[in-house]
């Protein structure tokens, strides 16, 4: 007995290590669950070998339970499918799923939305079929699955025979997930129908609801459906939340009316509500697009002074766009927040403000920005060679 648990002391061990020293070569201790987690996440975005990013998966030993590790099966899903390796995606869920802690429904839901994100439409119904007890939980996330595959016709298809077929009850969320794949198929006039259809079966819309359908009619530029929606929630008693408001910013903002967006900010602050990260990133991004950087970066320092944090994607669209504007200082003061959070921006971004700072003859900054990268990504340090070489002259 005590030498089979030596044995497996050993193997236990020399699988950290081994995962260690593919995610993090340079660590001389084994890295936690949040390190691994973070470093696969790092290497998924530069890695282009789609049986090296099974094994960066295979190392950070993903879990579905955890925020960060979601964040990086979805990474690694859309690296392989820019690859056209289907059957490694299906292997990588296949294995996952051969995993005796991974058996919940609320695992297996998971998988059924990755599926979708591959494109794997037919595999992620076989999985709802198989691989998880009905309900409609599980129908909601087959339906989810649909929309971010942008297979639309078949959500209808789903949506119209499956409640039927197994025998399952359609709530909130699931009209939801329908209407969300009306809004984005260009379809919000179909909305109208939906919503009928909930108020027979006794289901009241929630915000939700009414941001989703916000969110599609600007989308559509039929300003007047707003208006409609808007009187809408009175009826429903549905409160203005922040997320009804976020979603009419965003609306905003894509309609480059990032000034009529940002009035609805004083609003909030007028109503004694609190934005959140969405809020600042869809006006940060709005005002960024139509090459106002200045209200940008104000925004962004209004967003840090109030303890709201900015999420990766906020950091990444504001180095770029400053990039683009010439801001290289402004950029390379945001990127070092970013990294410091360990929210690395893409290759592209780098270089492009890696070559700004030399332009603008800020070599030390370029030079830092050059040994972080190589320290991060020792495989990819032959990428940096030319640029290197140039500050040396």
């Amino acid at each position: 007995m005590a030498l089979s648990s030596r044995i497996r002391t050993l193997y236990l061990r020399r699988c950290c290590m081994y995962s260690t020293s593919l995610l993090s070569p340079e660590s001389k201790s084994p890295l936690s669950s949040k390190e691994k987690s973070r470093a696969a996440i790092s290497l998924l975005k530069m890695e282009k070998n789609p049986e090296r990013i099974l094994d960066i998966c295979r190392a950070a030993a993903l879990t579905p339970e955890s925020h960060l590790d979601r964040v990086a099966y979805s990474t690694a899903i859309s690296k392989l499918k820019e690859s056209n390796y289907y059957e490694g995606i299906r292997e990588f869920i296949r294995d996952s799923l051969a995993r005796p802690d991974f058996k919940s429904e609320r695992f297996v839901k998971h998988f059924i939305v990755l599926f979708g994100q591959a494109g794997l439409i037919k595999d992620a119904v076989k999985l709802f079929e198989t691989g998880v007890d009905m309900s409609v939980k599980a129908l909601n996330s087959l339906l989810f699955s649909c929309v971010v595959a942008r297979e639309y016709g078949e959500m209808k298809r789903i949506f119209s025979d499956f409640p039927r077929k197994y025998g399952l009850q359609p709530d909130c969320d699931t009209y939801n997930t329908v209407l969300k794949g009306f809004c984005e198929s260009g379809s919000s006039s179909s909305a109208y129908s939906l919503l009928s259809e909930m108020e027979r079966n006794g289901i009241k819309p929630n915000a939700a609801t009414l941001s989703i359908l916000i969110a599609g009619f600007y989308k559509e530029e039929k300003l007047s459906d707003v208006d409609k929606i808007l009187d809408l929630m009175k009826k429903y008693g549905v409160h203005s939340g922040i997320g009804v408001y976020n979603a009419k910013i965003q609306g905003l903002c894509k309609l480059k009316k990032s000034a009529e967006a940002k009035g609805l900010l004083d609003e909030i602050f007028s109503k004694k509500m609190k934005p959140n990260n969405v809020t600042y990133s869809h006006l940060i991004h709005g005002f960024c697009k139509e090459g106002k950087l200045d209200v940008a970066k104000d925004l962004f320092k209004e967003m840090i002074s109030k303890n709201v944090k900015p999420e990766g994607v906020c950091y990444y669209r504001h180095i770029h766009y400053l990039c683009q504007g010439k801001d290289f200082e402004a950029a390379f003061a945001i990127y070092k927040d970013s990294v410091a959070k360990n929210w690395v921006p893409k290759i592209g971004t780098m270089k492009a403000l890696v070559n700004g700072l030399i332009s603008i003859e800020k070599l030390d900054e370029a030079k830092e920005i050059i040994a972080f990268v190589k320290e991060k990504f020792p495989s990819k340090a032959y990428k940096w060679t030319e640029i290197e070489e140039s500050l040396s002259k």
